[in-house]
């Protein structure tokens, strides 16, 4: 055998070896992690309370919950930043992203969350391309740190849904009504009311109407929640200090366009009552 096939042999054994001591050392530390869920099982009551306590901050409580508009209305649910509150205050879970292929232009990775007491566990295995849009264009990524960035944030989104498999349904929903409680402090007027008024603070003040605030958010005022009011209070502080101007956050001609809307439909309605009676007419006249 010559000495550069040795060479190999020598590596390729080393290789082995390596990688059989880490997925030893893996094993290990699964095996502890799960030791001491068994050993320290959580108690549910104090589980909940550390929970429900820590959604009584208020920084907590004003990043809680994740919103969006889709077809005149919203999709919300818990964040990534409550789902973290909730597995660590749960106890004895594991949960995570990992990365667990690099390919040239995409990145293999997976989001999971496990629970070391009752061996549930949630997991989902996706594909994060090496690129970004940015100004309409397909940026292609380079740098490690961008990918790792990219990966992460593509990763976060499915540990939430992971964590959320995990901790009961009913803790997230006590944990979700206490954010809520917490943002609204020590107001004792519902929230219909509380919206009424800031909408008319808007038009009395900067002359801001229902309908472009509405245009603003990309949904009716009726659906508006405390994360809403909180996203207003930040427009309101900015426009105070002179940070911002009206302009900036909202758009006069919302009014015009609705309107140019309304007399475009009326226009219809009135050349389809005219076609009508045209056709009636010309029905009596066959008649």
């Amino acid at each position: 055998m010559s000495e550069l096939s040795m060479q190999y042999q020598q590596q390729g054994q080393q290789g082995n070896v390596l990688g059989q001591a880490t997925a030893s050392r893996e094993m290990e530390e699964v095996k502890g992690a799960i030791f001491l869920a068994k050993q320290f099982p959580r108690n549910i009551f104090q589980a909940e309370q550390r929970i429900l306590d820590s959604c009584k901050r208020t920084s907590l409580a004003e990043v809680a919950m994740y919103q969006y508009p889709r077809g005149g209305t919203k999709v919300m649910g818990p964040s990534i930043r409550l789902a973290e509150v909730l597995a660590q205050n749960w106890g004895n879970i594991s949960f995570g992203v990992k990365e667990l292929e690099q390919r040239e232009g995409e990145s293999i990775a997976m989001a999971y969350a496990w629970d070391l007491e009752t061996n549930v566990r949630q997991e989902k295995v996706f594909t994060v391309k090496h690129s970004r849009q940015a100004r309409g264009q397909l940026q292609k990524l380079t740098d490690p740190r961008d990918i790792y960035e990219l990966v992460a944030s593509s990763g976060a989104r499915r540990v939430r849904a992971c964590i959320l498999g995990i901790v009961p349904g009913d803790i997230v929903d006590n944990a979700v009504n206490q954010c809520e409680k917490t943002l609204q402090g020590t107001s004792e007027k519902p929230l219909k009311d509380r919206v009424t008024s800031m909408l008319s603070f808007f038009k009395e003040t900067y002359n801001v109407t229902q309908e472009m605030i509405e245009e603003r958010f990309g949904y009716n005022a009726d659906s508006f929640t405390e994360i809403d009011l909180v996203n207003v209070k930040t427009i309101i502080n900015s426009l105070k200090d002179g940070m911002s101007k009206v302009d900036d956050w909202f758009d006069k001609d919302v009014k015009k366009k609705h309107s140019s809307e309304l007399s475009e439909s009326f226009k219809q309605e009135e050349r389809s009552d005219q076609d009508e009676v045209k056709a009636d007419d010309a029905g009596t006249d066959a008649e």
